[in-house]
């Protein structure tokens, strides 16, 4: 059987080419090549035998040297010369032949079960070191080599999609779709050795990359199998800091956010706020009850923080091992320069449950003469103590003028920005004599949503506007940004079918165009 040429010079004399290379190199053309023997040495694989015997079980598994030698580079110069003299500082310990998605995910599993290294490998014509094996690594290596994947799984001739393994070399593709009566029109000059997937994984280009567009022109999906150890998942580790008062906790605050070193979550919380979560605290062991006095003696005795004025930072980190440690020592730095020292993860925790459990709380309080609600704010940061404190004594003032005595005013800053930060009041009461405690209680809020605007504070950080705060709304937006709303509303709702009566909306309105026509 005759093989026909790939390319048209194939067998054919090139009576040029020797003296072309005579006059520009100056090379020999009588000395004999110099054409390296095959090697027959090669370093020991460090893959353990009961690892490939477990590989073994999922797909083809080769620890012969020539095999290893052969999947061990690309083609850059570096590689070839080290080829020819069989001086890589390394080489895979073995190879692995899987020909279906489901063994890759195998394969990929037993190395994070068992920490080696694989290395993906399509045709080798890297040239970039990228198959290079690192000469460093002390793990074993395991080259995962796609040929066997190299098939056309299917092909929608309507949509003119076809899915495609990730090993089928360039060349292999082409013919194939050739033979269907389509082309994938994606030649890069290594197209000859190269695969589907190596040409996805470096973005390759190809010479009709101006008619068919490169690889990520081409490619409308992916199915990727990646390590699934859970090492490799988020770390989440809560912490906590106590400060001497909440002026030093606020600096802080704002230090953390000028050098923009916020993790996840952090929340100053108030005296009234930390005493109120100390009341939420379990039984504990006996061990339990002696670490928390040894640190209750150690902040309030040795560092001489007064228990009726200390404030808590609550943090949440999550990211890698790694960035969490470093956010935390960062953190920890600064707030030692604002008195803070560290109080522990599960004070951290239990601040976090506390934000989740007031809801309850306040339903329960309830069945017990007591009205509690929280309202937030928005706030720069150079008016943010200003207002913390005037409106904790606008509702104690109000709190006086009815008579009410028995009550909880506390507040925690709870997101910080570049600007300012949010601001969460909590307010509850205990009813006694009110003959309306709700009509009361709302009073008192508004009288101190009065207090938060006169301060510099917002309507709302996110609880947003609603029909509580609409008086507030026009002096906030300016009258023509009323109106603008206004004429929003009434291109998008004509017919006023979400008539909720929000923001700059009046409630129960009349649906006709001259009412609405009379508000623009």
């Amino acid at each position: 059987m005759t093989s026909v040429p790939l390319y048209s010079i194939g067998g054919h004399t090139l009576p040029y080419l020797a003296q072309w290379a005579i006059e520009k190199f100056g090379i020999d053309p009588s000395r004999e090549p110099k054409i390296p023997e095959l090697p027959t040495k090669f370093a020991e694989s460090r893959l353990p035998e009961s690892i490939r015997v477990e590989l073994e079980e999922i797909a083809e598994v080769s620890v012969d040297g020539m095999d290893r030698l052969i999947r061990a580079h690309g083609q850059t110069l570096k590689d070839m010369a080290q080829l020819r003299t069989n001086s890589f500082p390394r080489i895979p310990d073995a190879v692995i032949w899987p020909d279906s998605h489901e063994q890759v995910e195998q394969i990929v599993s037993c190395a994070s079960r068992h920490n080696f290294v694989i290395i993906p490998f399509g045709g080798g014509t890297s040239v970039s070191g990228a198959v290079t094996c690192p000469a460093k690594e002390t793990r074993p290596i395991v080259v995962l080599d796609t040929s066997d994947l190299n098939s056309i799984l299917w092909l929608d001739k309507e949509q003119l999609l076809a899915r495609v393994q990730a090993g089928i070399v360039g060349q292999d593709l082409e013919r194939e779709m050739r033979a269907r009566g389509f082309t994938v029109g994606h030649e890069p000059d290594s197209y000859e050795f190269s695969t589907l997937g190596g040409w996805v994984a470096t973005r390759a280009s190809g010479m009709k990359k101006n008619t068919y567009g490169n690889i990520e022109d081409l490619i409308v999906n992916t199915k990727v199998c990646h390590n699934k150890n859970p090492s490799a998942a988020p770390v989440v580790r809560y912490g906590s800091l106590v400060f001497p008062d909440w002026e030093s906790g606020f600096h802080f605050e704002r230090e953390v956010a000028r050098q923009r070193l916020q993790p996840s979550s952090i929340r100053l919380m108030d005296n009234e706020q930390f005493r109120f979560g100390q009341a939420l605290k379990t039984e504990n062991t006996w061990g339990g009850v002696l670490l928390d006095g040894l640190k209750r003696l150690y902040i309030t005795k040795i560092k001489g923080f007064n228990p009726a004025k200390l404030c808590v930072v609550t943090l949440l980190m999550e990211g890698s091992a790694e960035e969490v440690s470093e956010r935390e020592s960062k953190l920890n730095s600064i707030a030692a320069q604002f008195g803070g020292i560290p109080a522990g993860a599960t004070n951290g925790e239990n601040g976090y449950t506390l934000t989740f459990v007031i809801a309850y709380l306040r339903d329960v309080a309830i069945e017990y003469d007591v009205v509690s609600e929280s309202f937030e704010t928005s706030v720069p940061w150079d008016r943010t103590l200003a207002l913390c404190a005037n409106v904790k004594q606008r509702i104690r003032n109000e709190c006086a003028k009815r008579g009410i005595d028995k009550y909880l005013i506390s507040h925690r800053l709870t997101q910080t920005y570049d600007a300012g930060c949010c601001i969460y009041f909590y307010f509850g009461h205990y009813i006694g004599n009110c003959a309306d405690p709700v009509s009361t209680y709302e009073e008192i809020e508004e009288a101190a949503r009065d207090e938060i605007i006169a301060c510099g504070g917002s309507i709302s950080h996110h609880h947003g506007v609603g029909k509580l705060r609409k008086k507030w709304y026009a002096d906030t937006v300016s009258e023509p940004g009323r109106q603008l709303l206004l004429a929003a509303k009434k291109a998008l709702d004509p017919d006023n079918i979400f008539a909720l009566g929000n923001m700059a909306f009046e409630e129960h309105s009349n649906n006709s165009d001259v009412s609405v026509k009379s508000k623009l």
